[in-house]
């Protein structure tokens, strides 16, 4: 019995063949930079978890440690500068997959205070920002700060919608926040259950409402992507690959 049997047992999603995620084509939400976030603690687990990625069928990672205040205080000397070690290894050992990196922005006042100087935060593909808010607290001015991270010309992507408590299931949200200019990253393994059946539930009345534009692994350890491989066969994720992602734009 798998993992999603003990999850859901016998009402589990209905299993298909493996979903193929070269169609994803890039994983955007990832913690790949050894030893500068809560992610891969050295080169060897960074190398291992590219292997997989690979293997698994993507083409490229975009790579985002995170930034937070005082307690992840990642720069883009120490993002970038970590993204060439892991490279230049990557490349010694005849990985194909491509890397590249961004970063996971806190919505605290490091970010407030980054924006009101107007220093240029680290993006991927057309001027795409991820950036998180608090998982268990409903956060202040949220909407000043998507009206100011847009009016300067950057395309904010909220990461893992699915997971934050406080929004309590509400899909409307994130309409509201689309309209804003604001792009939402689902976590493909909120879909297969791993963070519990509430999550779950909201990611999957995402897929329905088709309120989602990147799918991200959000990928710390191995176990993240082990996990995905295990649930490939299930439904939702069919579901959730054949929407309109932006992935493959990148």
């Amino acid at each position: 019995m798998n993992w999603l049997s003990r999850t859901f047992g016998k009402k589990q999603e209905e299993q298909l063949p493996p979903f193929d995620l070269s169609g994803i084509q890039v994983d955007m939400h990832s913690h790949l930079i050894p030893g500068i976030d809560d992610g891969s603690r050295s080169m060897d687990e960074s190398i291992a978890l590219l292997a997989k990625f690979e293997s698994l069928g993507y083409k490229k990672v975009i790579t985002t440690p995170h930034i937070i205040g005082d307690y992840y205080r990642n720069t883009p000397e120490t993002i970038l500068g970590g993204l060439e070690k892991v490279r230049e290894t990557a490349e010694k050992l005849k990985l194909k997959i491509e890397i590249e990196a961004a970063a996971e922005y806190y919505f605290d006042d490091s970010l407030t205070n980054r924006l009101k100087k107007k220093e240029k935060l680290l993006t991927f593909g057309d001027n795409y920002v991820l950036f998180e808010f608090p998982m268990h607290e409903a956060p202040h001015n949220e909407e000043s700060l998507i009206f100011e991270l847009v009016a300067q010309g950057y395309k904010p992507v909220l990461a893992h919608y699915e997971r934050y408590t406080w929004l309590e299931g509400d899909v409307e949200r994130a309409q509201k926040w689309r309209e804003m200019g604001v792009n939402i990253q689902v976590n493909m393994n909120s879909l297969l259950g791993h963070y519990g059946p509430q999550v779950a539930s909201l990611s999957s009345k995402l897929v329905q409402e088709q309120h989602i534009d990147f799918l991200g692994s959000d990928c710390h350890r191995i176990q993240h992507l082990m996990l995905l491989e295990e649930g490939l066969t299930q439904k939702v994720l069919h579901e959730a690959g054949a929407l309109s992602l932006k992935n493959q734009q990148l």
